[in-house]
């Protein structure tokens, strides 16, 4: 009984559970009881964030996608989320339906046609309708959606990942702060930093909720008739939240895994449709400018701020959109992290950014330029005067153009429908994560309180000021968050280059050691504890390693090569084997000054020929090949165990020069 008793405390965390369900309560009370002064306060909230902190947000999202590019790109992206053994959980098919499912889902079919159109009416900058106002327009859409976005959400899915499967942390936001704070990330540290990650998470999700039954509200109206009117979008909330609390029954393979491979069938079949009936050619050539206008564009997308031409639209765009991803961040990088195991950094990146912003992209042109292709060449100004008075009608309307808008239009609405229980189900399974030591084995009434929490949370703010509420609780809430992922960056990269040190160190050669003869382990280990002098280094590479040097040079010259051994400065030796015009071979042994482990100052200058009376210094025999030093010491190895080493080197050397054939 006890042991039961402690299992279920190891999956239940009292003070995040319950500090952020009572700030969540509070909010809702707060719109609920006093609506109009909730509305005056979040349209406060909202100004003050976009006039004082627009910059942050804007070099916040910059130096996020900047840090994922680096690390994918560089010797960290060989590192894998999990053991080096381990295979990923799920099929790439799998896993990127899943990933996309939850990260964009509901948006990509309320924005797909509106946004395009109501930039391309109502730009930052410029004259509005015109070709070049097209352009721009889809630059702006693919600056929103593209990169940033996804690298947003990688970077969290990362530092979940990587601490959870390569370090057995807990799956929760606070293992990544363990490389600066250590254990106090199971205190009030942890706790704060996941209550936040909780509250930032029910309101992205609450946010995308209400855009979603909007959507869902005008597409029934658009078919049947229904009524829209905030009582039928509480009601839609309600009955998808109830689907959504389906799914958690289910469970993750059979609900959300499922429902993710149907709506991305249906989405293939929608982007298919709009392709090919509709002006193919176009918008095969649209994609392709498109993409290369957004690439040589997105330096000075991404750091443009207005602050010469003042714009309210700035706020109303791309400071939401970056308040929005990050806000969701925490829930769709955590869902990603959690169907991600097995797969290497550079992989993971590439298929958590690259390639679900590539599709994103790709929806946004066949969908966005072709509505503004029937706008301005076709002289359809009445789908622009639908989108400009209500967005969440912009889809049905823009359907109607095609063949089968009927049919087309009640998919949307299915796809819209099992995109709201998709991320509910994902958001409540992440949130109840986050509460209960980042496991997910949780007894099913958290899972179910948390998806009822998500769509009261989402009633609440709909009522207290429909979208603009949503809107500022999104900003709001990424703002503490933001300064918490640039911390947990911070110590993502800590972490990983201690890693890769290690992996370095790991791999470099050592010779081996014979059990039958203690003199020589006990020798290399005394080596190793006490730290050699310099005098005691020297003196090793004139006896042994000189007496190993010669006799390698003198076997090589038995077998027709020219070698020869020579002294240098600083007590170095080496032996080069000429190979005539091709590079010669060079293994030599240099006396190298390194500061000790326990050190008083281990930032100090060092110099290979110091007096090495110094506490803080040690010496190592370091190799040099042709290309320089190799960053491993010999010091204490036996003549066979060098003339070993060298042979090793030395066939290296020959592959080498094969390949350079």
């Amino acid at each position: 009984m006890d042991k039961a008793k402690n299992v279920d405390l190891a999956r239940f965390n009292p003070p995040v559970f319950y500090s952020a369900t009572a700030v969540l309560l509070l909010m809702v009370a707060y719109a609920v009881l006093a609506p109009d002064n909730a509305t005056a306060t979040f349209k406060a909230i909202q100004s003050w964030v976009v006039v004082h902190m627009s910059w942050y947000y804007v070099m916040v999202v910059a130096i996020i996608l900047i840090g994922t590019i680096i690390i994918a790109m560089s010797s960290f992206g060989e590192i894998k989320l999990g053991p080096d053994h381990v295979e990923p959980d799920y099929d790439f098919l799998s896993w990127f339906a899943m990933l996309f499912s939850a990260g964009m889902g509901i948006g990509l079919l309320f924005f797909g046609v509106a946004e395009p159109v109501m930039h391309y009416l109502q730009p930052p900058v410029g004259e509005t309708g015109t070709v070049e106002a097209a352009r721009e327009a889809m630059v702006i859409t693919f600056f929103h959606w593209g990169f940033h976005a996804w690298a947003i959400y990688a970077i969290v899915a990362l530092i979940l990942a990587y601490f959870s499967y390569r370090h057995k942390l807990p799956l929760t936001l606070r293992s990544a702060l363990y490389p600066m704070f250590g254990e106090r990330i199971y205190g009030p540290i942890g706790h704060t930093v996941d209550v936040f990650a909780i509250v930032g998470t029910v309101c992205g999700v609450a946010t995308t909720l209400g855009y979603g039954v909007l959507q869902i509200n005008s597409g029934l109206n658009h078919l049947f008739g229904l009524p829209v009117g905030s009582g039928v979008q509480v009601a839609l909330i309600v009955v998808t939240t109830l689907l959504a609390t389906v799914s958690v029954v289910l469970g993750l393979d059979a609900g959300i895994k499922r429902l993710s491979q149907i709506n991305m069938a249906l989405a293939g079949i929608m982007l298919l449709m709009v392709l090919l009936l509709g002006s193919t050619v176009y918008l095969l050539q649209a994609f392709v400018q498109n993409f290369g206008s957004y690439l040589s564009e997105i330096v000075g997308k991404t750091f443009n701020l207005f602050a010469y031409q003042p714009t309210d639209w700035l706020g109303g765009w791309t400071i939401l959109y970056w308040g929005w991803w990050m806000s969701w961040s925490p829930f769709v990088g955590l869902f990603i992290a959690r169907i991600s195991r097995g797969r290497t950094i550079r992989d993971f990146v590439i298929g958590a950014m690259l390639v679900p912003a590539m599709i994103t992209m790709l929806w946004m042109t066949f969908f966005g330029n072709s509505a503004i292709h029937m706008i301005l060449n076709e002289g359809l100004t009445q789908l622009g005067e639908v989108v400009a008075k209500d967005q969440s009608v912009a889809l049905f309307q823009f359907l109607e153009q095609f063949p089968f808008s009927a049919v087309f239009s009640f998919v949307a609405v299915i796809m819209v429908i099992v995109f709201f229980v998709t991320s509910a189900d994902s958001g409540a399974l992440v949130v109840n994560m986050l509460s209960s030591h980042g496991r997910d084995d949780t007894p099913l009434w958290q899972r179910i309180f948390w998806c009822f929490l998500i769509g009261v949370v989402a009633i609440a703010l709909l009522l207290a000021g429909g979208l603009g509420s949503l809107q500022t609780a999104v900003i709001a809430s990424a703002l503490p968050f933001s300064a918490i992922l640039l911390i947990a960056m911070y110590g993502l990269v800590k972490a990983l280059r201690t890693e890769t040190a290690k992996r370095i160190t790991q791999s470099a050669p050592v010779a081996p050691i014979s059990a039958r003869n203690p003199v020589v382990w006990q020798r290399r280990l005394k080596n190793a504890l006490q730290l050699p002098s310099l005098a005691e280094v020297q003196e090793f590479i004139e006896e042994t390693g000189h007496q190993a040097l010669q006799e390698f040079a003198e076997e090589m010259e038995k077998n027709g090569y020219e070698a020869k051994v020579t002294k240098g400065e600083k007590h170095s030796v080496q032996v080069e084997v000429l190979h005539g015009d091709e590079v010669s071979f060079v293994y030599g042994l240099h006396p190298k000054a390194t500061v000790k482990p326990d050190a008083a100052n281990p930032e100090q200058e060092l110099s290979d020929d110091r007096d090495e009376g110094s506490p803080d210094v040690y010496f190592r025999a370091d190799v040099h090949l042709f290309e320089g030093g190799q960053d491993y010491d010999v010091m204490g190895w036996t003549k066979d165990q060098l003339l070993t080493d060298m042979v090793s080197q030395y066939e290296r050397h020959l592959q080498f020069l094969h390949t350079l054939r």
